[in-house]
């Protein structure tokens, strides 16, 4: 995974008014911590960090006053309304080191006719190198049938990566799809259990001519 580089600059202003300040400058409130160290805290670009961030487990090369820090975003805040980011929290790594991410989930192919593919997992805890933390991991679906199932476990993950989380836990899950003719007799059953009784159409006859 290549770094991305920022540019921080150290913060001494702290509380809610000063990170509105520092927020409409266009940049973002951060702390960097980890391994002993004293936590740093800095102020981002607003706009390059934004983009930065739209990859998961992105790898952070921040320059503070000429010294570097190898980061990884470990908490992004957000406006739950607007979206935007409010503060970061920037975990140090070093290199050579292993760390324990959720890394996407993507599915390729299509699976047997008639059948409803089911992902029951988007991310997957992998152990991985912190400068080697894959994008993502991809599982086939193609040909499957409905029964089918795929766990954790069964994943392919990339040189140098682990499973961290349970290796039994399942990610996809293949069933038959429905017809129309059981989805209605589900539906109907479902109603009937509820006391739901359905307005039946009524046939209605046109008055005849008048022949006079």
């Amino acid at each position: 995974m290549a770094e991305t580089k920022l540019s921080a600059e150290k913060r001494t202003a702290f509380g809610k008014g000063a990170a509105r300040t520092i927020r409409r400058a266009d940049k973002i409130p951060a702390v960097i911590y980890g391994h002993g160290e004293a936590p740093l805290h800095v102020t981002l670009p607003g706009h390059a960090t934004m983009i930065a961030l739209r990859a998961s487990n992105v790898l952070l090369s921040v320059d503070v006053e000429g010294q570097s820090h190898l980061v990884l975003p470990k908490d992004v805040q957000r406006d739950p309304i607007k979206g935007f980011i409010e503060h970061v929290d920037l975990l140090v790594v070093r290199r050579g080191e292993k760390v324990t991410v959720d890394v996407p989930v993507h599915l390729e192919g299509e699976a047997a006719a008639n059948t409803v593919v089911q992902q029951e997992l988007t991310t997957v805890s992998l152990e991985a190198e912190a400068t080697a933390i894959p994008d993502a991991v991809t599982i086939s679906v193609e040909g499957l049938e409905a029964g089918a199932h795929v766990a954790a476990s069964q994943i392919a993950l990339p040189e140098g990566s682990s499973l961290a989380g349970d290796p039994e836990q399942l990610v996809v899950v293949v069933t038959g799809a429905a017809t129309a003719a059981q989805a209605e007799a589900e539906l109907e059953a479902l109603e009937a259990e509820a006391g739901i009784v359905r307005d039946e159409p009524t046939e209605t006859t046109e008055p005849a001519a008048d022949q006079s």
